[in-house]
């Protein structure tokens, strides 16, 4: 069953930083299933807050999207995503 990523930048806090993530995290991305259905596009809000940027990341199944995560690869580029901003990341399961 597959899986799915979504990636919520509520605030950019340190733009150094996060610039810093991003060719970590695409790096990280390399050797995992993933498919990038949404990337920072066009979005409108229909209930609830407002985000800078929403990603959204589909895995063959949980587990690949937990081995992402859990990654050594995706575990040093998230250092700097924390320092750089407020993030979301939800994981659900797809039908």
């Amino acid at each position: 069953m597959p899986a799915y990523v979504i990636l919520i930048n509520n605030k950019t806090t340190n733009a150094t930083e996060l610039d810093r993530y991003r060719p970590k995290a695409a790096a990280a991305r390399a050797a995992h299933p993933a498919t990038f259905l949404a990337v920072n596009g066009k979005y409108e809000v229909l209930e609830g807050a407002p985000a800078e940027s929403i990603t959204i990341a589909q895995f063959p199944d949980m587990a690949a999207a937990k081995a992402w995560y859990d990654s050594p690869e995706y575990q040093d580029a998230k250092q700097h995503r924390l320092s750089g901003a407020d993030f979301r990341i939800i994981l659900t399961e797809g039908l």
